[in-house]
């Protein structure tokens, strides 16, 4: 496998963005919420990068690549806090429609990552 510094890469560089804004985003909810929805939402928001950090310092693909995968499932996972935070009034509707837009991106280089892998 070639070695990729994962500060280098596009995916880590975006999801990193994407988790500060989610922090920022969930500064505004509730103080009730700081070890709830708020803690929740943060530890998703960071699990995305630090795992695709985590997985580019593998040996091999695979173990890359099951890391991708993990950081796949936090984004998802974050993507339904998100709606739940909407649904219950925490976010505003184009909040929400604008993080959506970003995890489909996030998304959609995650899988670019994990097929370019797959091709190693």
């Amino acid at each position: 496998m070639a070695y990729h510094k994962y500060t280098e890469l596009e995916v880590w560089k975006t999801a990193r963005a994407f988790a500060a804004d989610v922090y920022k985003l969930s500064a505004g909810f509730p103080k009730e919420e700081t070890y709830g929805l708020t803690s929740q939402i943060r530890r998703c928001a960071i699990s995305v990068p630090s795992n695709i950090a985590e997985g580019s310092g593998r040996q091999h693909p695979k173990e890359t690549i099951q890391f991708l995968t993990v950081a796949r499932g936090s984004l998802y996972e974050l993507e339904t806090q998100l709606y739940v935070s909407y649904d219950i009034g925490f976010i505003s509707e184009l909040q929400l429609a604008e993080s959506i837009s970003k995890i489909e991106v996030l998304g959609k280089l995650i899988n670019g990552y994990i097929r370019y892998l797959n091709k190693e």
